[in-house]
């Protein structure tokens, strides 16, 4: 099962309400799964600094003192927002590798996601739950994307929870099941990339970041994943700029978009985009098995499309 969203605004006038027409879209989700869900927000971008979202289980122990501590340990400024069970660590850019290294050994919190404008949150619980403890609907932004899970390829826990978070402004939501995960996890992890769960979906994230990292776009390492990834899946992807889909090539999983001149959206059931504006005006499509479609804010009528 499980159920995935995604929203990329085209009219910037909408971008306040992005939080509240994500959880909408996310809550209808709840009955594809409802054992953990997240989100991830592309919002302001904070220019010269990164933001490192954070999760614990014991947030107020763990976040006490956790920006001090940290800005003592870089010799640079960090602020901390907290939100319940996450928060949102502001430093320098040129900090960012060595407060990774710091958070991962120290292991008194979770890195959720890196970049100077994406934040993720995702815990265990119902759609709504998990929506409500972050207060996503109150969040402004320019596109996003958001996941409902009902596990089976690993446990419910927080860090198996989607969206995943593998290179910087870069993030992943999939419905289906990789065949291969296990074999591609060990080559990427041979390569030095960081992976942390046994989830399939980590290794589909990590796997368009080693190929971005390796000189590909986001379109370009999308489509050699429909020769690399054995499986059935449907990929939504967030980067910095944009927003993009690619199904497998037997595409036995349901998808369905709507584009208007405000937006274009995607949802795994038509249900989950009803409460959107103009959506009676929308042109709807179901996506294409083995084709790519991406936006950009650069470029935000013209998407990419490739039949592979």
């Amino acid at each position: 099962m499980c159920g995935i969203v995604g929203l990329f605004l085209k009219d910037s006038a909408l971008e306040p309400q992005l939080g509240a027409m994500l959880t909408d879209m996310l809550v209808t989700m709840t009955d594809r799964g409802p054992d953990s869900a997240g989100i991830a927000i592309y919002g302001d971008d904070d220019g010269a600094n990164t933001k490192l979202t954070v999760q614990s289980d014991q947030p107020d122990a763990a976040f006490a003192d956790l920006d001090k501590t940290l800005s003592q340990a870089l010799g640079a400024p960090v602020t901390l927002e907290r939100r319940d069970t996450h928060a949102v660590l502001r430093l320098p850019r040129d900090k960012e590798m060595d407060a990774v290294r710091i958070l991962r050994d120290a292991g008194e919190v979770r890195l959720m996601s890196a970049g100077s404008t994406l934040e993720i949150y995702k815990e265990v619980g119902l759609p709504k739950d998990v929506a409500a403890r972050f207060d996503i609907a109150s969040m402004a932004g320019t596109h996003g994307i958001g996941h409902t899970r009902m596990a089976t390829e690993s446990a419910v826990t927080t860090l198996g929870a989607h969206p995943f978070n593998t290179g910087a402004d870069q993030c992943l939501v999939h419905n289906g099941s990789l065949s291969n995960h296990n074999s591609l996890r060990r080559k990427l992890q041979r390569m030095g990339v960081h992976i942390e769960t046994q989830n399939d979906t980590e290794v589909g994230a990590a796997y368009l970041t080693w190929r971005m990292q390796n000189g590909a776009s986001l379109g370009e390492a999308l489509e050699s994943a429909l020769d690399d990834l054995d499986g059935f899946f449907t990929f939504v992807v967030g980067t910095k700029d944009g927003f993009g889909v690619v199904r497998d090539p037997i595409a036995c999983k349901p998808a369905v978009m709507a584009e208007t001149d405000q937006y274009v959206a995607f949802g795994s059931e038509y249900r989950a985009l009803v409460n959107l504006p103009g959506i009676d005006e929308a042109r709807v499509w179901e996506p294409e098995p083995a084709t790519v479609y991406f936006w950009k804010h650069s470029d935000p009528q013209v998407p990419t499309g490739k039949a592979a």
